[in-house]
């Protein structure tokens, strides 16, 4: 019984074993956000429809619509990522762009400092060129990669 236990220990800590376990332990990992986002989606439906039986603030309303728009792309990328195990870059920039929007909004643009409206606009100017050269880019280095590495 012990040589059998130490074969199966060797096994074990062999380095593509010990990266395949930790992996799945990513993938239980991200199971959870998604799982945890779901919850929190599920939760600001519920308050958002609450608040359409009281008075509307639009400003509220603005910013739950938002915040959930925000939760559905991250759901997306947890998603895409436990599918591919890679991150969209894509995604990612789409989510930070709609987070600074929100909070933008969120405060109003006229009780936003000046110097921060500048800092976000310069954020946000560095997020759409990287969201326009991100496509050209990836044609870019897909074409530099020699093509016996792919096969």
């Amino acid at each position: 019984m012990l040589p059998n236990l130490k074969g199966k220990l060797t096994d074990w800590f062999q380095r593509g074993q010990i990266v395949r376990n930790l992996e799945v332990f990513q993938d239980i990992i991200i199971i959870s956000l998604c799982i945890s986002l779901f919850c929190v989606m599920v939760l600001r439906l519920v308050d958002l429809f609450i608040h359409f039986f009281q008075p509307l603030e639009v400003r509220q309303v603005t910013s739950d619509i938002l915040f959930i728009l925000i939760l559905v792309e991250l759901f997306r990328l947890l998603a895409d990522y436990l599918q591919e195990h890679r991150i969209s870059v894509g995604a990612a920039v789409e989510i930070s762009i709609v987070s600074s929007l929100r909070e933008v909004i969120l405060k109003g643009v006229l009780e936003v400092k000046s110097e921060q409206l500048v800092g976000i606009s310069l954020f946000l100017v560095v997020l759409g060129a990287l969201f326009v050269i991100l496509p050209w880019m990836s044609k870019l280095l897909e074409s530099m990669i020699p093509t016996h590495i792919n096969e």
